[in-house]
């Protein structure tokens, strides 16, 4: 193995560890129940403490709030609900000020439909330059009334939604690969396409370092919109086991190069990284090239089932599809589209394969959280010691489980409704977190005392105290200085982060490999095995008489 170079001579994001925030659940300042920019920027000690390089936002952008900020309405401003642009100039600055990044969400595949343009939209004529900047189109049948083609919406029903025109009579369609309110824009019209420009070169002239880039895979659709041929075995989702005509398109790929250029007219290491639910793998590799982004999210990693072979065979296809075009790898298993990781493990559940509540969230009555947490730590440490990069989600860091019981009533994703009331969606990866012990301040989560845990935007349950920052502050054990510890550790190892890595046999149902500088993880998916002799730094789980038990990782230091 190669001698590793000193990050400092790298980009930054080829080594980060980034922190996905939630806003509207990572801590509320106001007590309005609902975060803000301003809980952001009083929980940094706490970020810079855990470790993390960089720190990345969900939409904080001005939204009727439909799919919580997904459905933006002006991507220049910040939502009144968070704060104001000069909080979030100040937020920029102080992060900086800790040696923390930022990067921001964008949204470049659909608008609101309360957008100024598709206001401007409905109250235009058929074929006029303001319909150009979405994708209206006439419906078939005699007058219309069928659907452009047969695509369907990720969260349930026709992808298309038929207008009132402006004499009342029924109109055209528009295209919303998502909820109804998220109209999708017409990515082969300049005007689009310069808009966004000046959104990015906005966000970056206030100091952003770069760019969650949303559906990154969508915005260009197949020429003429042609019908999905095989509908039977045709999905939606995100991650669909056909190629779709709305999803991947070569297209995409001239839009990110113009994009590049912008992030390498300024100063820092600027940058994006793709939300680019594609596969195999090869296909994540073509957003990577050294004219587009930095990074990609490994969503085949995300998928994976617990177990060695499915695991090796995702990290090997990852880090073979990256090696031709240069990019480092972007691992996450969290995230707050998916189950968390606790139940997923347990569980066996895949992301990205359900269609109803029991396959997206599982079986409760098999679901055994003690296991899972066991596996998601353990998952943990694999991560942080693959080459790359790494993301960690809001609260993954406190071995968060799925919050299953949240009132019907109470839902808010739109998947919810659009699904018939079947799915119910991923608002229990979103239940705001638990800062407290107590359940006063919603645990901690509101800066007003009186505010309740059935008062957050979306209600804590009971338990949520137990898996609090406070409590496990005060228990070295805990995930959370497991993480802390792991991240202190990943800083000070050269040999972590971008870099090379050395699979080795160690146990049949055991997933070994070297870093550089004599790092070593291991991880053991089966009977308990003694360890080889070396230095223990960390552990998932407790380690006796240097034995490695099941559903364990750790990290060692060897000759």
């Amino acid at each position: 193995m190669t001698k590793q170079n000193p990050r400092s001579s790298r980009p930054w994001w080829r080594d980060a560890v980034t922190y996905q925030i939630y806003i509207r659940s990572f801590a509320d300042s106001n007590g309005d129940g609902k975060g803000d920019v301003e809980g952001i920027r009083s929980r940094l000690p706490y970020l810079k403490k855990l470790g993390i390089d960089a720190i990345w936002i969900t939409p904080w952008y001005p939204s009727p709030q439909k799919d919580h900020g997904y459905d933006v309405s002006d991507y220049m401003n910040i939502e009144p609900d968070y704060g104001t642009l000069k909080d979030a100039e100040l937020l920029i600055k102080e992060a900086h000020a800790m040696g923390i990044r930022m990067i921001v969400d964008i949204v470049p595949n659909h608008s609101s439909d309360q957008h100024e343009w598709f206001q401007a939209a409905l109250k235009a004529a058929p074929g006029s330059k303001e319909r150009d900047r979405y994708i209206f189109r006439d419906g078939k049948g005699a007058n219309g009334e069928l659907p452009p083609n047969n695509w369907q919406a990720v969260f349930g029903g026709p992808a298309w939604h038929r207008i009132t025109e402006a004499d009342g009579k029924p109109g055209q369609w528009y295209l919303h690969l998502f909820a109804v309110e998220q109209p999708d824009f017409n990515w082969e019209n300049p005007e689009v396409n310069d808009y966004f420009e000046r959104t990015l070169k906005f966000w970056l002239d206030r100091g952003v370092d770069g760019f969650r880039i949303d559906v990154a895979h969508g915005m260009v659709k197949a020429e003429g919109l042609p019908d999905v041929l095989d509908r039977d075995s045709a999905s939606p989702e995100m991650l669909a086991a056909q190629r779709m005509p709305f999803w991947d398109q070569d297209g995409v790929h001239e839009i990110y190069r113009r994009w590049r250029k912008i992030f390498d007219s300024y100063e820092g290491d600027r940058m994006a990284v793709a939300e680019a639910w594609v596969s195999p793998a090869s296909r994540i590799a073509l957003y990577l090239r050294k004219d587009e982004l930095a990074n990609s999210f490994n969503f085949d990693f995300l998928t994976s089932k617990w177990g060695i072979e499915d695991l090796k065979k995702n990290i090997d296809l990852s880090l073979k599809a990256i090696q031709d075009v240069g990019a480092p790898a972007s691992w996450v298993f969290n995230n707050h589209d998916v189950v968390r990781s606790v139940d997923r493990f347990a569980l066996g559940l895949q992301p990205g394969t359900g269609e109803t509540t029991l396959d997206r969230h599982g079986d409760v009555t098999k679901l055994d959280l003690e296991l899972g947490k066991r596996r998601a730590r353990a998952g943990a440490l694999l991560m942080l010691a693959l080459p790359g990069g790494a993301y960690i989600y809001q609260g993954e860091e406190l071995a968060l489980p799925e919050v299953r019981d949240i009132p019907e009533d109470r839902l808010e994703d739109p998947r919810w409704n659009m699904s018939n009331k079947i799915d119910k969606g991923r608002d229990g990866c979103r239940v705001p977190l638990p800062w407290k012990s107590s359940s006063d301040s919603a645990f901690g989560f509101s800066g007003n005392a009186k505010v309740s845990p059935d008062q957050a935007w979306l209600p804590q349950p009971n338990w949520w105290g137990n898996y609090s920052v406070e409590s496990q502050e005060k228990d070295p054990a805990s995930t959370l200085n497991m993480y802390r510890l792991a991240l202190e550790i990943r800083h000070k190892e050269n040999g972590l982060g971008d870099g090379e890595m050395e699979w080795i046999d160690f146990a049949p149902h055991v997933l070994a490999f070297r870093r550089a500088g004599g790092f070593l993880c291991l991880v053991n998916f089966g009977g308990e095995v003694k360890l080889p002799e070396g230095e223990l730094l960390v552990s998932s789980s407790p380690i006796r008489d240097f034995m490695l038990p099941s559903d364990t990782a750790v990290w060692m230091r060897t000759r």
